[in-house]
């Protein structure tokens, strides 16, 4: 009797924003094809994987931003198995092989590559509730851009439309006041999000979007084995490069990462750099080295996520005695994070 088995093709995709490009392993040689990141663009992939009985692939894709996860979510629906992989681990890899081309089309060879080399573990997608979670974050951010921008037009609107304007932004405010409600709601309803959101809270100065914008990424960070991966994840780390991307050299910070959680950093840093003496102290210490005031907000912004990974590493409350910082500049640091 002849058993048949089942070929399992590697799959390198290459994700941005708008596109991907796909690298199919087959025998040493690539076909490779550009889709839209669009969910036609993701049927438009299985149509071409069909074209070449890859009825079974191990698809695998850097966590970059949040572009991969439809695609991801998409592939495992489907039956196929998903590595998403820190991209540092790609950097490293290609340094290894002293790759220079940077193309789209060659990343996602490259990530082929990878996935045949390392063979990383496979994914899965983030438990519903977080991805509940993240759809109720990404609608508030929608609702607060909508509101601020209706601000900006009630600046110069003529007054046969400001009272329409002020209209639109009051019922603004109460779908904003309501979602954020429900957000509350939703996190309280699941202890896992409700612990997590308890020991980031305990750290001063960190406000609710904050803490927010971190549990709704809980999957993505748990992929990417410490604080320093965490701060690439954020682009945060001076150095890191990407394909598509430019580093911001006066900044310290790249154009790479999530932009919604590096957004979601920048106040409590600046409360921590003004409140906390163990910011003071480290801010100081970058002035006298000759970093300029962004970079040292920057800096502040990635020791703060440090510290927030160790508090959900460790599972416990965050500890001021650790930081020799006193009960006063807690408070001062709780009324300054919540205004």
């Amino acid at each position: 009797m002849v058993i048949a088995t089942m070929t399992t093709w590697l799959l390198g995709i290459d994700i941005s924003k708008r596109k991907f490009d796909a690298a199919l392993s087959m025998g040493g040689k690539f076909k490779t094809k550009a889709f839209p990141n669009t969910p036609s663009g993701h049927r438009a992939l299985l149509e071409w994987l069909a074209r070449y009985d890859a009825d079974h692939v191990h698809a695998c894709m850097e966590a970059t931003g949040s572009y991969w996860e439809a695609l991801a979510t998409f592939l495992h629906d489907e039956g196929h198995r998903v590595s998403v992989v820190n991209p540092a681990q790609i950097h490293a890899f290609a340094k290894g092989l002293l790759t220079r081309t940077k193309t789209d089309r060659q990343d996602a060879r490259l990530i082929a590559r990878f996935c045949e080399a390392m063979k990383p573990g496979f994914w899965q997608p983030r438990p519903r509730e977080e991805r509940e979670l993240f759809a109720l974050i990404r609608r508030l951010d929608a609702l607060k851009g909508m509101r601020d921008q209706e601000r900006a037009r009630l600046q110069e609107a003529h007054e046969a439309v400001a009272d329409e304007i002020e209209g639109h932004i009051e019922g603004l405010e109460r779908a904003i006041r309501e979602l954020e409600e429900r957000i509350r709601d939703h996190i309280d309803r699941h202890p896992g999000l409700r612990d997590k959101r308890d020991l980031l809270a305990s750290i001063p100065g960190v406000g609710e979007t904050t803490v927010h914008q971190i549990l709704s990424r809980l999957s993505v960070l748990s992929l990417l084995g410490s604080a320093k991966q965490w701060a690439a994840y954020a682009g945060l780390s001076p150095g890191e490069r990407s394909s598509g991307q430019r580093q911001a050299a006066s900044s310290g910070m790249v154009r790479l990462g999530d932009a919604r959680l590096r957004k979601a950093l920048y106040f409590p840093a600046m409360v921590a750099k003004q409140h906390n003496p163990v910011f003071q102290r480290f801010a100081q210490r970058l002035r006298s080295n000759g970093k300029r005031p962004k970079q040292i907000v920057v800096a502040c912004m990635r020791k703060l996520l440090h510290i927030m990974y160790g508090v959900l590493q460790s599972g416990q409350r965050f500890d001021p005695s650790c930081y020799g910082m006193a009960a006063h500049t807690i408070t001062e640091m709780r009324v300054a994070g919540t205004r």
